[in-house]
């Protein structure tokens, strides 16, 4: 019969048991889960009570004036024309403004932020604000040094405190002020407070780590995308202060925009104020100016008279005009003969000169000039020729610059004769135009300041207006609420966060123990190694009394002996007698307990059971039955004169249970036991009992119990409980796929009901039943 034929059901039944089986190894260690969820829900509830602090969440929502909403920031139409540009709000843009540092900074001064007030407390200090406070500090000069420095105040009767700095004490007077290193400042009383015995600490906070801290604190999000509704929140322990920061924060932002708009505006009106100012004083100059100037010239209605003026000088000076034109160009042609470039180049001829003379001259001139010209594409400079027109254009010019100057002459001569003739007509003339042109410049300047003037003094009631009447440029919808329960620390998920971990720390350390753990723990460990069969459990023996089971014992380690006998009467089932080897891996596996007390089982049932202590090595049958050691095995073996019957003991403690002990320890055992004389004496024996068991030496430490495995007809192998290693079953492993030991079964030993048994759960029954009325055999 194969092993898998012996217990065909024992997979099976170890896959339905593992999830009670891993339940069953940590509920063993159930006082560390107990102890481990105490002392977690114990420092979640000492957390919870004196070092958390409770925070609270407030919020308020806050409508931009924008283009999304429909409203302008800015009314200022007014100044559109001075170029005063409306301004408008992005939404992104106006989340970082109020979520700046120089808002919230802003904030923090204006609420007084930077002193904080606690009340000393046992284990940690409550700070206070608001209506809780008994004193306020009125801060006079304090510098930044303050930040960090605190100190004590204990109210006293009489409107007086006690403050306490730095160890030193001294009594000051409410409203008394208080010099300091850092600044000065004031107490004075808050509210009523009659407990004089209260000790308030004062502490000074650095202004920017205060801004930081609120304004990382601070959220800012539109309601959704397509509003421009902000939504702030703000989180803090105390919700009084949360929300006197959130309104506080609302208000500055309106101001500053405000502030920030109106900017432009008031440097406008400044400007307007200053250039009417500027040009009413030069207005009024203007018009005295023009006054004086007709009373000085007796003018009344000067366009009359400059229309009489100049009709009587007309004539005259339309001849003028003509002779300054002629000599002007007299001139031009003078000056340009003059010049020593214009010795070979033409003379314009076409100014209007109306002198034959000179016209003829010119021609001549500009005809030798061209001659020259021709003349030089074929002939050098030098050319005889060429020197003789040279010539000529020198004297014609002479003769034109001398014609010029007689022509200009006789022009300025009647130029001059015209000016005398028109000289009582011309000083009236030149005196009418000159009043007329300077009373005209001196009424247009008078006329631009009036429409400057009128046009700014209309742009300065118009910005006034626009200033007066400037709307913020949000709205607060909901000034800030909430705060009625405190949000954080969660309780309930403290609690269960800290059980959790109470019992998962034992847990993990269970698991991770077992995982280093190399030694044998349960049933499974055993099956996980080799399929050798289980024959069954035996439990722990808390006895001291080696023998553990007797005629009426119901114990349950009485009763799993019984099951092991009955488990290896099935397996054992037609063969009789039946020899059977224990051994172990190491010694103090429990082969001589097991042994002793299967022996015992076995004789319960009227079998004739004999005990022999092959352990040559370690003895402990005799003893452990208080049996004379004497003549054993080892005396047989040797002395041919000894007789089975003389090694042959009854046990006293066991009555019908014999034992052959050991005798005396040889130098030898192995050889011993490989002799021809013990296969003789398991012959004999079996001819007078039905149970041979042989306890045997450990065959992870010697061979003793491989040598005599052909005279074995089934071997029980020990593994203990918390003593086996591993590592040792993987012997039992090879001997079970080389054969070295006859159909090898294990035995359990010391199985606690902690260590995932039941005492008995996973016995197999060893038989192979043919379905014929033949008895059931072992192989």
């Amino acid at each position: 019969m194969t092993n898998d034929e012996l217990f065909p059901l024992a997979p099976e039944q170890s896959n339905l048991v593992d999830i009670k089986r891993i339940l069953l190894r940590y509920i063993r260690y159930w006082y560390l889960f107990l102890l481990g969820a105490t002392i977690s829900l114990t420092v979640a509830y000492l957390y919870l009570k004196y070092y958390a602090v409770p925070q609270y969440n407030v919020y308020s929502t806050l409508l931009l004036k924008d283009d999304k909403s429909g409203q302008e920031l800015s009314n200022a139409d007014a100044l559109n024309d001075l170029g005063v540009a409306k301004s408008t709000k992005n939404i992104d843009n106006e989340i970082e403004v109020i979520k700046s540092k120089s808002l919230m900074t802003r904030v923090v001064k204006e609420l007084g932020l930077v002193t904080s007030y606690y009340i000393e407390g046992k284990i940690k200090d409550k700070e206070i604000y608001g209506n809780s406070l008994p004193i306020k500090i009125l801060p006079g000069k304090i510098d930044s040094t303050a930040a960090g420095n605190s100190f004590i105040i204990k109210l006293k009767p009489n409107n007086s405190f006690e403050l306490t700095d730095g160890g030193r004490t001294k009594i000051y007077k409410f409203g008394e002020e208080i010099s300091k290193s850092y600044g000065v400042f004031t107490v004075v009383p808050a509210i009523a407070s009659s407990n004089t015995s209260t000790k308030i600490i004062v502490r000074f906070q650095n202004i920017k780590q205060i801004a930081d801290y609120y304004n990382h604190a601070l959220g800012v999000q539109p309601v959704n995308k397509n509003a421009s509704i902000l939504l702030l929140s703000l989180t803090d322990p105390i919700p009084a202060k949360a929300k006197d920061i959130l309104n506080k924060l609302m208000s500055v932002y309106n101001r500053e925009a405000v502030e920030d708009k109106n900017l432009m505006t008031d440097n406008t009106l400044k400007f307007l104020n200053e250039r009417l100012q500027y040009l009413t004083t030069d207005l009024s100059g203007v018009e005295k100016v023009v006054e004086k100037y007709k009373s000085v010239n007796g003018l009344t209605d000067i366009s009359a008279q400059a229309t009489e003026y100049t009709a009587q000088a007309s004539n005259y000076n339309t001849q003028l005009s003509g002779l300054a034109i002629q000599i002007e160009v007299l001139e031009s042609l003078e000056n340009y003969l003059d010049k020593s470039a214009s010795r070979y180049s033409t003379v314009p001829s076409t100014l209007g000169i109306t002198n034959e003379t000179l016209v003829a001259l010119i021609g001549k001139f500009n005809e030798l000039q061209m001659e020259r010209e021709r003349m030089l594409r074929t002939t050098e400079p030098d050319n005889i020729l060429v020197q003789n027109i040279n010539q000529q254009l020198a004297d014609l010019r002479v003769n034109i610059l001398e014609n010029l100057r007689n022509i200009k002459n006789a022009l300025q001569i009647t130029r001059s004769n015209l000016q005398a003739s028109s000289g009582q007509f011309q000083s009236k003339v030149k005196r009418v135009p000159a009043m007329e042109r300077e009373l005209l410049e001196i009424n247009r300047q008078k006329l631009i300041k009036q429409n400057i003037y009128s046009y700014l003094l209309q742009k300065r009631e118009e910005t006034a207006l626009t200033l007066a009447a400037t709307a913020s440029v949000a709205r607060v919808l909901d000034p800030a609420m909430g705060g009625d329960f405190p949000i954080s620390p969660n309780t309930q998920t403290i609690y269960l966060m800290s059980l959790l971990l109470g019992l998962g720390m034992p847990f993990a350390g269970i698991y991770f123990a077992s995982l280093l753990n190399n030694k044998v723990q349960t049933q499974q460990d055993v099956s996980n190694i080799t399929s050798i069969p289980i024959l069954g459990e035996i439990a722990h023996n808390d006895a001291k009394d080696i023998l553990a089971i007797s005629p009426g014992t119901r114990s349950p380690i009485s009763e799993m002996f019984r099951l092991v006998r009955t488990n290896l009467n099935y397996a054992a089932i037609g063969k009789e007698p039946l020899v059977t080897l224990i051994t172990s891996s190491v010694s103090g596996e429990g082969k001589t307990f097991f042994s002793i007390n299967l022996g015992a089982s076995l004789v319960l049932t009227g079998k004739k059971v004999l005990l022999i202590d092959l352990d040559l090595r370690n003895p402990k049958i005799s003893r452990e039955l208080g049996l004379a050691n004497g003549l054993g095995i080892t005396n047989y073996l040797i002395d041919h004169d000894i007789s089975i019957k003389n090694i042959i003991k009854s046990s006293e403690k066991i009555p019908d249970l014999f034992v052959i002990s050991s005798g005396p320890i040889p130098p030898n055992p192995a050889e011993l036991i490989m002799s021809s004389k013990f296969a003789h004496l398991i012959d004999e024996l079996k001819a007078s009992f039905d149970y041979i068991l042989i306890d045997t030496s450990p065959v992870g430490q010697v061979a003793d119990a491989f040598t005599i495995s052909s005279l074995i007809d089934l071997t029980i192998y020990l593994v203990r409980y918390n003593y086996t290693q591993k590592g040792q079953l993987a012997i039992l492993k090879n001997t079970f796929k080389n054969k070295t030991l006859s159909h090898p079964m294990i035995v359990l030993n010391d199985a606690k009901e902690i260590n995932g048994s039941n005492y008995g759960y996973g016995y197999g029954y060893g038989y192979k039943n043919d379905n014929s009325k033949k008895k059931k055999s072992f192989y």
